[in-house]
């Protein structure tokens, strides 16, 4: 969330630099049974973000019983410094990305920034 600076009563946005240190140590704290990967996307990974902007996730698992829209309600994005929303595939859902949605895959490809690539 915003913060107020020290000698001024603006508030500034978090940097990329504050929200992937922030991000990295969400990883640190939290045990993520079958997590392959963590990376992040859009504003922040392509240096564009502003007041306002949230982060966009994206996280490979093993596998999962869940369906993909209730697999982010699992994870503790309320701790992280602005608002975020995530993605979560599974292995073979990641796989076969390139084929169900080319633009997305390519978009994801081009921008996302791995803090935990796949092996």
């Amino acid at each position: 969330m915003p913060v107020r600076s020290l000698t001024s009563s603006v508030l500034r946005w978090p940097s990329r630099e504050e929200v992937e240190e922030a991000l990295k140590a969400w990883l640190l704290r939290h045990a993520f049974p079958g997590l392959l990967a963590l990376g992040y996307f859009g504003s922040y990974a392509r240096g564009e973000a502003g007041v306002g902007s949230d982060l966009d996730l994206v996280l490979v698992v093993e596998s999962s019983d869940l369906p993909p829209w209730q697999r982010p309600t699992r994870l503790p994005l309320e701790e992280l410094p602005v608002p975020a929303e995530a993605l979560v595939y599974t292995l073979e859902e990641w796989r076969a990305l390139p084929q169900r949605s080319p633009r997305f895959a390519r978009t994801l490809e081009a921008e996302t920034r791995w803090l935990l690539p796949l092996p």
